[in-house]
């Protein structure tokens, strides 16, 4: 498939690390955003009485309608232009954290998380398949892929740092305006540093495709959200889940017979390719669904507060920045198998040993399951995404990194919604087991929603003079929280090993058939259009 006929003059080295600043930051924001959510979460609670199912929508409202829309947005990049259609997408990001510091309601706050996604998902494949575009050689294309992860790994841990920061000083919607003042800082500099880059040859956009992925993972994702509502087993949370499975089957086989599929099915067929593309999945899975239980074991059982809870998390930022670089670079050498597979066995590790959390946990441990996870996930994101990569053709660079993005934001998805609801179903039930007799039935009915609102409840009967039965709540409230999270942590630390598992078989030891210089000229023919 041809892609453009000019050759351009090389780059200077100083407008390439400008276009590589300006496309990691825009890659920081959107995973920063992804989390910086998690630190409100208790506050939320006692602003609009949000229930443990409306603050996992919070947070999976923006990756759903990320990883529902990814595939389209990189396929269209590729065909009308990657810096364009990430100028498009930052506006729309912008816009939707503008509206979502306003919102004044659970259910409107849900809303603009999901156009943030929208704009997130115009965003994601186009920083990746510009880094490859500009960065033609096989070690610095690792190096800046390296740093590349790195700030996405790093906006991950970050934004409960930044979140607790805002919050400690201001309103909970300044999260929100102080994402959308960074992604105008993010548009000026794509706009003066990034080149264009796209492949006219690419195909219109596959709406069918379009529509049944996306309601496929829609409602997949649902009937896991409301599962410990209906009940796990369930008539309903069955037949939904059932649904979005088969949803997604007759996506699988509708784009096979495709003329111009919008999801490449063939590119799956690639060991490579699939292997790279499950394992960050898995690890993403793991990732999220341990943020999404820890920032809240951190601020309701030790009692930290928002920043407080955000600068304990440092320790894993630091690791990731550190192995994400590093990752790529020992990649080159030793190849991608022994460094994913290492950094998922390490993924593993960390989370069964997080399993084993009580409310005495000291921080020093903490600190130490942190290292471990952060160096896990280094380890495996930004090679996962060279591997990716490496494994297509260039011209199918923007299609790769939204499918490579889609499996990241659909494994996120899932693992908030997968263990968070176990967490959730195991909470509840302890509970309702462990509660002191004779609570009035308002106080049980609000900490049954969420672990933040057994707290909230406490409150109010320590304030009506209720303190036996307010302690009593307190107690059975945090033991029943650390039981599902046990329990969500050894979920998390399940997927890590099966993703372990797949890079062992599927992955070479180092990459097979991988002409360097091919690769070189078709990148530099890519350049500037």
């Amino acid at each position: 498939m041809s892609t453009v006929t000019s050759t351009p003059a090389r780059r200077p080295l100083g407008s390439k690390n400008a276009a590589l600043a300006a496309l990691c930051l825009g890659a920081l924001i959107l995973n920063v955003d992804t989390t910086i959510v998690t630190v409100a979460l208790p506050d939320l609670v006692r602003q609009t009485g949000a229930t443990t199912t409306d603050l996992q929508w919070v947070v999976d409202a923006y990756s759903l309608a990320f990883g529902a829309l990814v595939l389209a947005a990189g396929s269209l990049s590729d065909r009308l232009g990657r810096k364009g259609m990430l100028l498009a997408g930052i506006a729309v990001f912008g816009a939707a954290s503008v509206a979502g510091s306003q919102a004044g309601s659970a259910a409107g706050l849900i809303g603009a998380r999901a156009a943030m996604g929208v704009g997130a998902a115009m965003i994601y494949p186009s920083t990746l398949s510009l880094i490859t575009s500009v960065f033609t050689g096989r070690r610095e294309r690792a190096w800046a892929i390296g740093l590349w992860g790195a700030c996405a790994g790093t906006g991950v841990t970050v934004g409960p740092i930044a979140g607790g920061w805002l919050l400690e000083r201001f309103w909970w919607g300044s999260i929100f305006a102080a994402m959308a003042l960074l992604a105008a800082v993010v548009a000026v500099g794509v706009a003066a540093a990034v080149p264009t880059s796209r492949d006219p040859a690419t195909p219109p956009v596959d709406g069918r495709g379009l529509v049944l992925s996306a309601a496929g993972m829609g409602v997949l994702v649902f009937g896991v959200i409301e599962a410990p509502g209906w009940g796990w087993g369930s008539a309903s949370t069955a037949a939904v889940i059932a649904a979005g499975v088969a949803v997604l089957a007759i996506t699988a086989v509708a784009e096979s017979r495709t003329a111009h599929p919008m999801i490449d099915v063939s590119l799956f067929r690639n060991p490579r390719f699939t292997a790279a593309c499950g394992a960050v999945a898995m690890a993403l899975f793991a990732l999220l669904g341990f943020i999404f239980l820890m920032t809240q074991y951190f601020q309701v059982v030790k009692s930290y507060s928002p920043l407080s809870t955000g600068v304990r998390l440092l320790p894993l930022a630091a690791a990731v920045m550190v192995t994400s670089v590093a990752g790529t670079r020992l990649a080159v050498r030793v190849g991608n198998k022994v460094i994913i597979s290492t950094g998922l066995a390490l993924f593993g590790l960390a989370m069964f040993w997080t399993s084993r959390e009580s409310q005495a946990t000291p921080y020093a441990i903490m600190v130490a399951q942190e290292v471990i996870l952060g160096a896990g996930l280094g380890l495996t994101q930004a090679p996962t995404a060279d591997e990716a990569l490496s494994a297509v053709p260039v011209e199918k660079a923007g299609l790769a990194s939204a499918i490579n993005g889609s499996t990241r934001l659909f494994g996120a998805t899932l693992g908030v919604a997968v263990i968070g609801s176990v967490a959730s179903s195991l909470y509840a039930s302890r509970l309702l087991e462990t509660l002191p007799r004779g609570l009035p039935a308002s106080a049980v009915a609000t900490a049954k929603g969420s672990v933040g609102g057994a707290a909230l409840a406490a409150q109010h009967l320590h304030a009506a003079g209720a303190h036996s039965a307010a302690r009593g709540l307190d107690a059975a409230a945090v033991e029943a929280f650390l039981h599902g999270l046990a329990y969500g942590c050894a979920v998390a630390g399940g997927v890590a090993a099966v993703g372990f598992v797949l890079a062992v078989v599927a992955l070479p030891g180092r990459p097979r058939g991988f002409n360097i210089r091919e690769i070189d000229e078709s990148h530099s023919r890519n350049i500037g259009r």
